[in-house]
């Protein structure tokens, strides 16, 4: 069972996932296949209650799939390392997929699920900021359908002050999920 505290963030990915499906759906746009696959991305999560709610997931994991997880998180962090020097590129897959399929996919962060289609979020005294979606013009051509991303960024925001101030937690984090699984400090619940 979930620990309640987590209640909210699933409703509120639930919702972020209708909306992402209902736009997506009207591109025509699936997420399979792709080359240059978003887990291949480096993103920074930057929320403790995310970080939480991930790693409760990945804590439900049989012990011998963790135990592959992290390995693969060690070695992405050596990697990421490795590419601040020069030697390597960041394009390498996130440790929490195996195969082409993410193992903690209920519990993946709101970057991992909003991400792909072009989108919009208003900023305040910055205006409307657009993204064009994976694939540079790969949307081109087509009409675009009003994904708005502001209100799960604000209700994100809700749900993270009331964790940090239940849990007294200081500051925001900026992590990869390697890092999550491999930097020590995690784990409130």
């Amino acid at each position: 069972m979930m620990p309640d505290l987590f209640e909210p963030l699933s409703e509120l990915y639930a919702s972020m996932d209708r909306a992402w499906d209902r736009v997506a759906l009207q591109y025509g746009f699936r997420c399979t296949g792709c080359e240059d696959n978003c887990c291949r991305s480096f993103f920074f999560h930057h929320t403790h209650i995310e970080r939480e709610f991930f790693l409760y997931g990945f804590s439900l994991l049989d012990e011998h799939v963790q135990k592959t997880i992290l390995q693969a998180a060690r070695d992405y962090c050596e990697h990421t390392f490795a590419e601040s020097t020069g030697e390597k590129s960041l394009k390498i897959m996130c440790p929490a997929n195996m195969d082409g399929k993410c193992l903690v996919y209920e519990f993946r962060p709101m970057i991992c699920r909003l991400h792909g289609i072009p989108h919009e979020l208003h900023m305040p005294g910055k205006g409307i900021i657009r993204g064009e979606g994976c694939h540079a013009g790969r949307f081109d051509g087509k009409p675009y359908h009003k994904f708005d991303r502001t209100s799960f960024y604000r209700q994100m925001a809700e749900l993270e002050a009331r964790f940090r101030k239940i849990h007294d937690l200081q500051g925001r984090i900026r992590q990869t999920i390697a890092q999550m699984l491999t930097e020590p400090g995690r784990a409130v619940v």
